[in-house]
Parts: C-alpha cells; structure tokens; sequence
C-alpha cells in the first residue's frame, strides 16, 4: 500500500533514504530509520543507479493526417462558401468537406475525423435556417391580428 503523503514529501524521504545509503547504511537500517519496508529501500536504490529515461520528443499517438499549412488552405476554402465548390445549398455539411479535403490534398477521411479538424479550426456546428420558399410574412401578419384573437375567444 502506497504511503500517504504528496509526490513531493514522499520524494523527501526518497532522497533521505538514498543519502543514508551513500553514508554506509544498510537498507535494513535505513527502513527501520524512515519507517519503510527494506524492500522499498531495495527499490530506491535500483531506480537510482538507472540513468533516466529521456521523454518522447514526438506527441504519443497517430500523427495527423493534415498539417497546420494545409489546415489554413482548407479554412481559406472553406470560406469561399459551399457554392464556390458547385454545391447547390450554400452551407457546408461533414460529408462536403471531406469530398473538399479529398480534392485538395488527396488525403482520405472520415466525416468524424472532419469533424475533429473543425474543432481544432475553432469552427463550431451549424445547422441552416430553413425558411418556407413561398413565405408571406404579411399574411401571417394580418392572420395574427385579425383570425387568432377569434380563435382564442372560443377557446
């Protein structure tokens, strides 16, 4: 069981272990000193005469699939709008930007993956406002004034 106290104390009592060490102590001793198991002591002075593991200069992981160069070539084609690229609604959907990303890198990817690319853009999802085509916003106007009061009476 892993005793109580912050990466920092008990790195203090690490320390003090191995300076007892290095002063001839024994590691039964020295476990009898700190109040730690000799095997801990063991364990101390082991790591201690490894050389430390340097950390992975690159991230962990897949690489991605675009570079921030092409992340900016596809942001400035993105905001040319969808009709630029022949499409017939003027918003961009998953799908559509993977066929783009596809015509202008040849790089291949999910429209989930897109998904992740336009979060790292700072682009957020959108959906269009869909509006009737034959709307008439003074009939509704005058149907608000004038029917809904009488419906409303008779309710």
């Amino acid at each position: 069981m892993r005793r109580k106290g912050t990466s920092e104390q008990l790195a203090v009592v690490r320390n003090r272990g191995l300076a007892l060490l290095e002063k001839g102590k024994k590691p039964k001793e020295v476990a009898e000193i700190l109040n730690v198991t000799p095997r801990s002591v063991n364990r101390w002075y082991q790591e201690s005469k490894k050389p430390k593991r340097k950390k992975p200069t690159r991230s962990v992981g897949r690489p991605r699939k675009l570079t921030e160069k092409q992340i900016k070539k596809l942001e400035k084609a993105l905001d040319q709008g969808a009709y630029a690229f022949g499409y017939t609604g003027g918003y961009w959907t998953l799908d559509r930007i993977t066929q783009i990303i596809w015509q202008l890198f040849k790089v291949r990817c999910h429209p989930s993956g897109v998904w992740h690319i336009l979060d790292r853009m700072g682009w957020s999802n959108q959906r269009p406002q869909r509006l009737p085509l034959h709307r008439n916003d003074e009939a509704i106007a005058e149907w608000k004034k004038e029917v809904a009061p009488e419906i409303k009476k008779d309710s």
